[in-house]
């Protein structure tokens, strides 16, 4: 945020993160984005100043430093890719599917998707309405990606609640459970199995590049 020639409060970046990359990265706590300022600044990469402005209480911008660019450009250009890491918490309780009932799992669903729809919408308006400063055709690229994976993400979770209805029909062939009235599995271990193919496949496909 600093690279793009303004000098920034805390609040202020925590409000750009809040629009911008918090739709597909990270929407910090204030109190995470000012600790990371002070970091930065004993580090040399960013440096600080306090203005005062008529009757606003003085307040402590930040503006980057050439070691802090360089810093922030060596690992936008070279860093390693990453897998992008995924926590979903509703998936997480369909997985868990089992606990639940099928219409129960249905309304979670649908609130899922009420909210990624509400995400979707916010992403489309800050995405139309940042086209007046050229510096920032790239946020916006972002942003526009951001809309598109929540339309995707919608797509999923519709696709999902015909699918709850296929897994509880398999679900119904379960036939032993506890006695707190948990499945029993017909193979017992079954699932170390199913970790062994799979590493076997992936080694495989590495030693033969397929």
């Amino acid at each position: 945020m600093l690279t793009f020639g303004e000098e920034l409060s805390g609040n202020d970046a925590k409000k750009w993160a809040d629009w911008s990359v918090g739709f597909f990265y990270w929407s910090p706590s204030v109190s995470q984005v000012y600790s990371e300022l002070k970091k930065l600044e004993s580090l040399g990469l960013v440096r600080s100043r306090k203005i005062a402005e008529a009757g606003v209480r003085g307040r402590r911008v930040y503006a980057i430093t050439p070691d802090g660019i360089a810093a922030v450009q060596a690992w936008s250009r070279d860093a390693p890719v990453e897998i992008p890491v995924l926590k979903h918490s509703v998936l997480l309780r369909i997985w868990m599917g089992h606990l639940s009932d099928p219409e129960r799992l249905k309304e979670l669903v649908a609130a899922h998707i009420d909210n990624i729809d509400d995400l979707r919408r916010r992403a489309q308006l800050h995405y139309d309405h940042s086209s007046r400063e050229p510096s920032w055709s790239y946020p916006r690229l972002s942003l526009l990606w951001s809309v598109r994976y929540f339309e995707a993400e919608i797509d999923l979770a519709r696709r999902l609640l015909d699918d709850i209805d296929d897994a509880a029909a398999g679900f119904a062939a379960v036939e032993r459970t506890d006695a707190a009235g948990m499945p029993l599995p017909v193979e017992p271990g079954h699932w170390r199995s199913v970790e062994d193919v799979v590493r076997d496949v992936s080694a495989h496909e590495r030693a033969t590049g397929s």
